[in-house]
């Protein structure tokens, strides 16, 4: 009997992880196919383009905000505007972002802080005079030349959110934790939505560089405090039957602090937060996909669920672990763990396919493997995960922007 119960419990382990790690795996091979390809369904036509709006949220960013404006500024066409809402600010980033040419609106609001509230200020605010889209950029990111362009377009023709490629870099000179962040980023956030687009399947939204339908935007669900209030917003969107769409032609890019303690503690808010939706999130969506015949939403949920590169290697050891010294019990099935032995090779695989069609940049293949430390150095984080996490505005270090 209780090799009965150990064997059901185990496969319950094993089939979910094995399932999402050849989804990963899947998504990588997509991925490599379409470098460097523009995909040919579904493209915008020329014509004339749409009102935009940029809306930058922005919490004490007075150093570098004048920087990342010019990028939007020079993008800027006939009717649009540049909006930033400078969100409980103790610095001068209203003035510096006024210097910088954008129309500035200021939120004093102690008890509701987080870019959420920023984002839902600012849509009221627009209200006396509505865009036809919405574009959500950080206030520390670049905008790339013809971004803006392509997101209003994608945008427009095809009713939905529209995500542009959001990567972030490792500052020059940054240690092994802060490249293999890098990585681990470009994985998530190029690689994965990029396999999910040669599909026709939707992506997460990642925070920046967001284009929105303004009928979409106005009455979304955006005043919270929530670390990755993106997250669920795009899942929201699904529900509703309007699905992000990426645009990986289109991009927006940052820097990791210029400190590792700050990098860690910047993914570890981060992963925190992708963990919460997971668990409080995904099965919610998950019904409403049944519910409602969403298979896009289905399809975001099932890449929901990938956990972090790290946090999936960990789980995946830690069965392999417990499958191999469970069988000292009489009766225990041995399937779990060569299912758990294959799912590691199909992740090793993934990784290094990753590596090689997109990371060899950012670190060495000698470096990747090497990993282990970094994987260790996070097991406190994870040990913590179901503590109370900090929520609002917690802005990391950073270099200045001239280097």
């Amino acid at each position: 009997m209780l090799a009965d119960i150990a064997s059901v419990a185990l496969w319950l382990v094993a089939v979910p992880l094995f399932l999402l790690t050849a989804l990963l795996l899947v998504q990588v091979f997509l991925a490599r196919g379409a470098r460097g390809v523009r995909e040919a369904f579904g493209q915008a036509d020329a014509g004339p383009r749409p009102r935009v709006t940029m809306l930058v949220p922005a919490h004490d960013e007075a150093l570098g905000i004048g920087a990342a404006l010019a990028t939007m500024r020079a993008q800027l066409g006939p009717g649009d505007r540049l909006l930033v809402v400078a969100d409980n600010c103790s610095d001068e980033t209203a003035a510096a972002a006024r210097r910088a040419g954008a129309e500035v609106v200021e939120r004093h609001d102690a008890a509701r802080r987080g870019k959420g509230y920023a984002l839902d200020f600012g849509i009221r605010h627009l209200e006396t005079s509505p865009p036809e889209v919405v574009v959500v950029i950080d206030a520390d990111c670049e905008l790339h030349p013809g971004s803006l362009d392509l997101l209003a377009r994608e945008c427009i023709a095809h009713a939905c959110p529209v995500q542009a490629l959001d990567l972030m870099h490792a500052p020059p000179g940054a240690g092994l934790k802060t490249r293999i962040a890098a990585f681990a980023w470009a994985v998530k956030n190029h690689v994965r939505p990029l396999g999910f687009h040669r599909l026709g399947l939707p992506c997460q939204l990642m925070g920046t560089g967001m284009a929105f339908p303004w009928p979409l935007i106005r009455n979304a669900p955006l005043a919270t405090g929530h670390i990755v209030e993106d997250m669920r917003l795009g899942l929201d969107l699904a529900a509703a039957g309007a699905a992000p769409r990426f645009c990986p032609e289109a991009q927006v890019s940052s820097r990791f602090p210029s400190d590792e303690a700050g990098t860690v503690d910047q993914r570890a808010r981060w992963e925190r937060g992708h963990l919460g939706v997971i668990t409080h999130e995904a099965p919610r969506a998950l019904w409403r996909a049944l519910r409602f015949r969403r298979p896009n939403l289905m399809a975001m949920v099932f890449d929901l669920c990938i956990p972090p590169l790290t946090l999936l290697v960990l789980v995946l050891i830690a069965q392999a672990c417990v499958d191999l010294a469970l069988l000292v019990v009489p009766g225990v099935t041995r399937g779990p763990l060569w299912l758990a032995l294959l799912s590691l090779a199909m992740l090793t695989l993934a990784v290094v396919l990753a590596w090689e069609g997109f990371g060899r940049h950012i670190v060495t293949l000698g470096e990747l493997l090497g990993a282990p430390s970094y994987i260790l150095a996070k097991l406190p984080m994870y040990a913590r995960f179901f503590g109370r996490g900090k929520a609002g505005w917690v802005r990391a270090k950073r270099d200045r922007p001239d280097g």
